[in-house]
């Protein structure tokens, strides 16, 4: 996996080239030197570390860290600082929970109103009706 182009790693890592490029303008992922020496126009490549920190950022933004707090989950790792990673970790679980919250919430007002539409009565539909409250 040593020796990839750009393009090589963005499809490794499910992502496009500029979206590898953005990571690296944000410090994300490191920016390798080019090939071939000064003045040669080499191409940069990329390794297998590359490519599992790009996969490590597309799951934690998938787990919902921002790239901030994925920058601060790299810079832990380097010093093992594993509490602040839990403390990071809990605060995205409680986030996690507080959404679930009001999915879960507005599916049953959802599904309350789909069963008062369901019922046939006259006059205007339900949900209509409840998403024109203000």
């Amino acid at each position: 996996m040593s020796g990839m182009t750009i393009a090589a790693l963005a499809r490794e890592g499910g992502v496009g080239v500029e979206t590898v490029r953005y990571y690296q303008r944000r410090g994300l992922l490191e920016t390798p030197e080019r090939g071939g020496g000064p003045g040669l126009g080499g191409i940069r490549r990329y390794g297998g570390n590359d490519a599992r920190r790009l996969r490590f950022i597309r799951s934690a933004q998938a787990a919902g860290f921002t790239l901030e707090q994925i920058a601060e989950l790299i810079e832990l790792d380097a010093t093992d600082d594993r509490s602040r990673a839990r403390d990071l970790a809990r605060e995205r679980l409680a986030a996690l929970d507080a959404r679930i919250a009001d999915l879960q919430a507005a599916r049953s007002a959802l599904a309350r109103l789909e069963r008062a539409c369901d019922t046939g009565a006259a006059g205007p539909c339900p949900i209509i009706e409840a998403f024109e409250q203000p």
